[in-house]
């Protein structure tokens, strides 16, 4: 797998694959689909400040992983959360912990002190994802989202990238 900043013309395929999960899973809390100008946008926002990541494989995107801002006042500077996708029939071939621990590693040169992850569960794919990339479990927040029908608990996971 090649690991490369998300370009312009990556967005299609990157809307492609958030779609999947916004339609069929309860990771993400959006409820409608976005398309490639919606998704341009967003990766622009993200790389003002911080990377956004896309995972190739024989030229094909088989995943992303960015980091945005924690929450806007300034105390949180160096605080981002993390959030990665994979194509979902890309799952299981190891690109996840490559193209996340990428990303770890690039936050250091951008002065992140703390990474945060919060994922709906259940979940044990990014659970096991966090745990072996170093995350530590800070916490649940019990029926904070609502999807398909039914309430969502959403788990904190943190690293401390600069000690």
């Amino acid at each position: 797998m090649n690991i490369r900043e998300c370009v312009p013309s990556d967005c299609q395929a990157l809307s492609e694959i958030y779609n999947y999960y916004i339609r069929n899973t309860v990771v993400t809390f959006e409820q409608v689909p976005v398309n490639a100008i919606e998704m341009e946008q967003r990766v622009g926002l993200v790389q003002k400040k911080h990377t956004w990541l896309v995972g190739t494989d024989n030229n094909q995107i088989v995943g992303f992983a960015y980091a945005a801002p924690w929450h806007g006042r300034s105390a949180y500077r160096h605080t981002v959360e993390t959030t990665i996708y994979l194509a979902p029939e890309q799952m299981g071939n190891g690109y996840g912990r490559r193209l996340y621990g990428a990303l770890l590693e690039s936050l250091i040169s951008f002065d992140c002190h703390v990474a945060i992850a919060a994922i709906a569960i259940p979940n044990a794919a990014s659970v096991k994802l966090q745990q072996a990339l170093g995350f530590e479990h800070v916490g649940v927040l019990h029926e904070v989202g609502y999807k398909f029908d039914r309430w969502i608990d959403v788990e904190y996971w943190q690293k401390r990238l600069l000690v």
